[in-house]
């Protein structure tokens, strides 16, 4: 069994490892790619993991959270564009975003009307805001609904093979 360190403020990464019960050996073993004493340096801060480095934690370790995490937190590009997702239950994704859905209903002729000339006027913009955030909930609904599903395949309690099937036989 790991020896569980007793630092305070453990990142995602030292944190994640742990809850798998690995050593930074035993990690590295499983990443195959990545060196223990490499693993040390990002978990203590001294180094800022590279996004392939998070590609194969992300899949080893059965936790595609870890992407979403690097993008939103650690990426420049991504701090700007890619906001955080928290993992959540499936029935508090799930109404989030019928409440967020059923806003932008209610708000769908308004944004006709602002939208038909091409222009946000100064007596438009306070409800343009407004969908602009309701949108920007509901695309977060649906990043935090894939990640969890992304993670019940990972994990195995979604069948990824009857998922696959599904899903390309709508296509």
């Amino acid at each position: 069994m790991a020896r569980v360190s007793t630092k305070e403020n453990k990142n995602i990464y030292h944190k994640t490892r742990e809850s798998l019960q690995l050593t930074r050996e035993a990690a590295s073993d499983l990443l195959e790619c990545i060196a223990p004493e490499r693993i040390e340096k990002i978990e203590n801060e001294r180094s800022l993991p590279h996004p392939d480095e998070v590609l194969v934690m992300a899949e080893k370790y059965k936790q595609p959270s870890l992407c979403n995490y690097y993008c939103a937190n650690q990426c420049p590009i991504g701090q700007q564009y890619v906001p955080e997702v928290k993992i959540k239950d499936l029935s508090q994704i799930v109404l989030e975003m019928l409440a967020s859905l059923n806003s932008m209903s209610k708000q769908k002729e308004r944004l006709i009307e602002i939208t038909v000339d091409g222009k946000i006027t100064g007596d438009e913009l306070e409800d343009f805001i407004y969908i602009q955030e309701e949108l920007e909930r509901i695309s977060i609904a649906v990043e935090t609904l894939q990640l969890w599903s992304e993670r019940m395949l990972a994990t195995g309690a979604i069948d990824e093979e009857q998922y696959n099937a599904h899903k390309n036989s709508k296509v």
